[in-house]
């Protein structure tokens, strides 16, 4: 794992959130709960949407869909991040760290393009609802899923292909806790002009064409819903709306702050801290807020809960 060219480059190794011995087993004790707590809210949400009748609708499956993205991309990179706080040296091989990046970059862009299914999903809910029936079926879902998978795994494929054929002849240490695209063109020794272009219109095109889209769809449903003369139907409406809001906040605010920016200005330690907000803080975060702001979400869960007791 010494310097060389790129055909002698066995590995990488992860320099992690903090070289304070002391702060390592306190932060993997926390990490790991992280974990626990992403895993067992995640299956639970999922568990829950699968085994509850009123919830088996497209907004639901979508949700269920989001929760197993979530769970993908977390098992991802959760053991890179625990690693850091056990192991001397947390070392990944050069396949290795080639496919984490592929898989990360492969759910991250599998959550936007769910993220924005969602929002039209609203829309069509609220802003034509006669129509919700007719054009959110389980054929246009399918369709939705199979499109937003292909186009997830070419855009990983690309950066990672493109990523991998460049030279690291330099310093084989990893500033970062997981491979990070940015991170590795940073310590490549070849000429990765083309591919941070590449990097940042595909971050462009994930971050702001969907979040205009999104924008637009929740513009159209703020005046659908003044327009509601019954206040309790007002409500709803917004409650359906806010959960999904503020999972489109959490992840759009990390992800345009470590990747929307020219490589120049970017610094380690600030796209660590943004970095730990999508792979760690949203995951864990999602089912919370979709159990915690959704009334039907908590009717079901309170219902399992009820069937439990009875049970034993």
């Amino acid at each position: 794992m010494e310097e060389g060219n790129q055909s002698v480059v066995l590995g990488f190794i992860f320099l992690g959130l903090t070289n304070d011995k002391r702060m390592q087993v306190p932060l993997f004790v926390l990490f790991l709960l992280i974990y626990i707590v992403t895993l067992v809210g995640n299956v639970g949400i999922i568990t829950l949407i699968r085994i509850t009748p009123n919830l088996q609708n497209p907004m639901y499956f979508l949700i269920l869909s989001l929760s197993f993205v979530d769970i993908c991309g977390s098992s991802n990179i959760m053991p890179t991040i625990l690693g850091n706080f056990i192991l001397e040296k947390n070392v990944i091989s050069f396949p290795g760290c080639a496919i984490q990046m592929f898989m990360f970059l492969s759910t991250a862009g599998l959550e936007v393009l769910v993220l924005v299914a969602m929002a039209f999903d609203r829309y069509i809910a609220i802003c034509n609802p006669l129509r919700y029936t007719t054009i959110m079926t389980n054929t246009s879902f399918i369709y939705f899923v199979t499109v937003a998978v292909l186009i997830a795994i070419s855009n990983a494929a690309l950066h990672t292909i493109s990523t991998f054929q460049l030279s690291f002849c330099g310093s084989n240490k990893i500033s970062h806790f997981y491979c990070d695209l940015l991170t590795l063109l940073k310590i490549s020794c070849s000429d990765t002009s083309t591919n941070m272009l590449i990097q940042f219109i595909a971050s462009a095109t994930f971050s702001i064409v969907p979040l205009i889209i999104i924008l637009l769809s929740y513009t159209s449903i703020i005046f659908t819903i003044c327009k509601i003369r019954s206040s309790d139907g007002r409500q709803k409406a917004f409650s359906t709306c806010l959960s999904h809001i503020s999972c489109v906040t959490l992840f759009y605010g990390s992800y345009i702050f470590v990747y929307f920016k020219p490589g120049s200005s970017s610094s380690s330690n600030q796209d660590s801290v943004g970095s730990l907000f999508y792979t760690v803080v949203f995951p864990m975060f999602n089912p919370i807020i979709y159990s915690l702001r959704n009334q039907d979400v908590k009717n079901a869960l309170r219902r399992a809960v009820e069937r439990c007791r009875v049970c034993k």
